[in-house]
């Protein structure tokens, strides 16, 4: 897996205001935790997050955080946050990893091949679990994981227990969940079209439902 580099720069300016005035100048707040270190407060250009989003191993990357005055660290971007209007990046998380330790990352799942279901049967491939949530050395850590789906006719599944997977990579989701499956298509009814009513003719009466429980039985009128 590259390692992708990103410079950031130690920020002092703490607090909503802060983080406001650091946004108009172009730059996105952020935090470094974790390992050993204490937590550092940071700013970042957007271009190195979206750089590292798509990147081939995406949100996984292994990064080298250069930060000015404090030195380079191994890091990966934990989390980050989108403002939803404007789409740009709010805040950054990177959690600082050692080589040697492992850690626990989430991996998206791929389907690979045409399912038999589909392909023969004119079913429809659905993906139950997009990601799985595995733990490993960083540098062990699979850019996807695929699932071959060839195999599946209708109703057929593949769970996390078929997951071909290094024996380097351990993964945390339970055996028996299904990641994706086939199924049927379900055809809608046609309604029934009524009978013609031919001219001249009477239509019938509707038939009136069986009446399976009764009440009691009204009261009469009193007589005039």
């Amino acid at each position: 897996m590259a390692e992708i580099v990103v410079n950031a720069k130690d920020r002092t300016g703490r607090g909503k205001n802060a983080a406001r005035r650091l946004r108009r100048q172009g730059f996105v707040p952020g935090v470094v935790y974790g390992g050993n270190g204490d937590n550092i407060a940071v700013s970042v250009d957007p271009k190195a997050l979206q750089r590292v989003l798509r990147s081939e191993a995406g949100r996984n990357a292994i990064l080298k955080l250069d930060i000015t005055g404090k030195g380079a660290t191994n890091a990966i971007l934990k989390s980050w946050q989108v403002d939803p209007i404007k789409d740009s990046f709010l805040h950054a998380d990177f959690y600082r990893i050692a080589m040697d330790v492992a850690i626990r990352v989430t991996v998206p799942v791929v389907a690979k091949g045409e399912a038999r279901g589909v392909k023969v049967d004119a079913g429809i491939l659905e993906m139950v679990l997009r990601e799985i949530e595995l733990e490993c050395l960083p540098g062990d850590i699979p850019e996807r994981i695929e699932v071959d789906v060839t195999d599946l006719g209708i109703n057929g599944a593949a769970r996390v227990s078929d997951l071909l997977v290094s024996a380097k990579v351990k993964v945390l989701q339970a055996p028996d969940q299904v990641v994706v499956h086939v199924v049927s298509v379900k055809e809608e009814a046609v309604p029934t079209p009524a009978a013609p009513v031919v001219e001249g003719e009477i239509p019938a009466a509707p038939t009136e439902p069986e009446v399976l429980k009764k009440g009691k039985k009204e009261e009469e009128a009193p007589p005039e």
